[in-house]
């Protein structure tokens, strides 16, 4: 028997009625969210300053640190913010870091492959740079959009849980990687890619690489807050049967959700090879926690349903700005794992027993009314998505 409107999760009843309802507990939801991610920003605000108290000669307010800084988050940044998406939508990507590898590797061959002659390229030498170079990015973007595709399809078609997809193909990306390597790392990397975007920066200290996140980041904003995207990975982690029921095209959008991630991480992959001009087939093997970490300690919540895209860069700046100002300070990096451990259990314990009272109490209040039917579920779908919904 289908359970009664007031049964449901509150988000998911919103479904059924009116949209503008609906719209006004999101935008409160936001609201909540956005909180947690500023009380994210105070902490790492207030990390930078004690680092630059306590760190030889104040180095860690130095202008050079803030570029090195920006270049050690590019990456996680954005698989964090790709992560909350995927978390909003209640999935999980932990084969990341395989994909980032994987993405390098293949994106790594093409450029020496293509440079030209093994002795010229060998000698720093190559004849076809340009195109060795455009082949190679894209077709590191192209094996991390694939990657993450593969994820979406065994998700949505042979209806495996996200987590053991994904850390089934974390293996078998590895192991592609050593496949393709004989686990050996790739060089000869053209350096020009170094140069031209690994390294380069926009007014003598703005990392290229890290302008280009804050850009796609600002872009994923806009989709969760101003688009049908955003409005429907939501409402598909509130609750996936009640969006199914109002005929949201869920698998197609988790797949979509998957292939943006994959994207992401293939754009990573790229990243890593033009600062190294190598691969790093030992590296990224914590990324995907770390990356879930940044979006979860950032505001995103684990029950689905809620997405917080500046908190998830906020949380994945906490474990950079840990890493780098131990690293000044002289001692080791794993501190930097034990303490990034120690505030993801507390965020979520802190948040477990408020965000559930807080943010569906607050959505009850806003879509549920005495005396007012359901109304038809599909007709409040189409509101929801502006009138329409996408078969």
């Amino acid at each position: 028997m289908p359970r009664r409107p007031a049964d449901r999760p509150p988000a998911a009843a919103a479904l059924g009625r009116p949209a503008g309802r609906l719209r006004r507990a999101v935008r409160w939801g936001g609201t909540h969210l956005l909180s947690a991610a500023v009380g994210i920003a105070v902490v790492d605000v207030g990390l930078v300053l004690v680092f630059g108290a306590i760190t030889p000669g104040h180095a860690f307010l130095q202008l050079s640190n803030f570029t090195d800084l920006g270049l050690d988050a590019s990456e996680i940044v954005l698989l964090s913010c790709g992560s909350a998406f995927l978390l909003g939508a209640r999935e999980l990507d932990i084969s990341l870091g395989a994909n980032v590898i994987l993405s390098s590797v293949v994106g790594g061959r093409l450029m020496v492959a293509l440079g030209g002659p093994t002795a010229d390229v060998q000698q720093g030498i190559y004849p076809h740079l340009t195109v060795a170079v455009l082949v190679g990015v894209l077709g590191a973007l192209a094996t991390g959009l694939a990657f993450g595709l593969v994820n979406g399809l065994i998700v949505t078609r042979l209806r495996v849980t996200s987590f053991i997809t994904t850390l089934g193909t974390l293996g078998i990306g590895m192991g592609l990687s050593y496949v393709l390597t004989n686990g050996s790392n790739i060089a000869y990397i053209p350096s020009q890619l170094q140069t031209d975007f690994g390294t380069a920066t926009v007014a003598g200290w703005i990392p290229v690489p890290a302008l280009t996140v804050v850009l796609i980041v600002a872009v994923l904003w806009f989709l969760l807050n101003r688009t049908r995207f955003g409005l429907r990975t939501i409402a598909i982690g509130s609750s996936r049967e009640t969006a199914r029921r109002a005929g949201l095209p869920i698998e197609r959008h988790l797949l979509a959700l998957f292939g943006m991630v994959g994207g992401f991480a293939g754009l990573c992959g790229v990243i890593d090879l033009s600062r190294f001009a190598t691969t790093d087939l030992s590296g990224h093997q914590t990324d995907a926690l770390t990356a879930i970490a940044g979006a979860v300690i950032g505001g995103t919540t684990l029950y689905g349903g809620g997405v917080a895209v500046w908190g998830a860069v906020f949380g994945a700046l906490l474990a950079v700005i840990l890493d780098v100002g131990l690293v000044i300070l002289g001692l080791p990096t794993f501190y930097q794992l034990i303490a990034v451990g120690v505030i993801l259990i507390a965020a979520v314990y802190l948040r477990s027993g408020t965000e559930r009272r807080s943010v569906w109490g607050r959505l009850s209040a806003l879509t549920r009314r005495p005396g007012r039917s359901g109304g038809n579920t599909q007709a409040g779908s189409e509101e929801l998505v502006g009138g329409e919904v996408e078969m």
